[in-house]
């Protein structure tokens, strides 16, 4: 394949980055049907559910349905991330706001020797993992090109509807796609571009949020994908 013409700036590389995710992830989820959007593989499941239905003690949602939501903590596999805030000059104080935890457990993260024993968190299903993805790319056009005013986690009206779900969904992507591709260089580089309420994207500059959003759109959807295989081949030893 050509690359003649092909513009390589900072921008460019994470929007083709982007594109190309975003174009695998339509096509993974066209079909998703209600039943497998709920889907709860394994007993403990994190998902959406009826507010009063609800099974952990931060689910939250504006409306009749609640994204399923634990008590805060770093888990294991954001140690390193700690670290490298830590090692940025972040206060540990300031690294335990973002993460809703106390100092001390801060502390105890940036003390840990070795590898971190496995997170023991629950499995998500489709539906948890798209609302996660729907709320963080709402509230991240909101924090950095709208009145930076609306709490992410009342923005989305959740709900047991895959085919509304997902309509919403690609409302928000393709929002927040159309306003980063105007981003100016120096808005790229300026810290504090998205003044984000959750985690640390106020104290980065923004090229830096644009590549954690492609990185969290990535992740989330390649798990996606990964349960509607399990679901396709669920009822059969061999698959098929």
């Amino acid at each position: 394949m050509g690359t003649e013409g092909a513009r390589t700036d900072r921008l460019s590389i994470l929007l083709e980055q982007f594109d190309k995710a975003t174009d695998m992830a339509r096509a993974r989820l066209a079909g998703l049907g209600d039943e497998e959007y709920l889907w709860e593989p394994a007993p403990g499941c994190w998902s959406i559910r009826p507010r009063g239905e609800a099974v952990t003690p931060r689910a939250f949602g504006p409306g009749a349905w609640v994204l399923d939501l634990g008590d805060p903590d770093i888990p294991a596999g954001e140690y390193a991330e700690v670290a490298r805030q830590a090692a940025g000059g972040m206060s540990v104080e300031k690294i335990a706001e973002d993460w809703s935890v106390s100092v001390a457990r801060v502390e105890e993260v940036l003390a840990h020797t070795g590898e971190p024993e496995p997170d023991d968190t629950p499995l998500t299903t489709i539906a948890w993992r798209l609302g996660h993805l729907h709320y963080a790319f709402a509230g991240g056009w909101e924090w950095a090109f709208g009145e930076r005013r609306r709490d992410p986690k009342l923005m989305v009206d959740f709900t047991p509807s895959a085919a509304v779900a997902l309509e919403r969904f690609w409302e928000a992507v393709d929002r927040w796609r159309a306003a980063v591709g105007g981003v100016t260089e120096e808005q790229l580089d300026t810290i504090g571009f998205s003044r984000y309420p959750y985690g640390s994207d106020a104290d980065e500059p923004f090229v830096g949020v644009i590549a954690g959003a492609n990185l969290e759109f990535i992740h989330h959807m390649a798990e996606i994908a990964l349960l509607r295989d399990l679901w396709r081949v669920r009822r059969t030893p061999s698959g098929r």
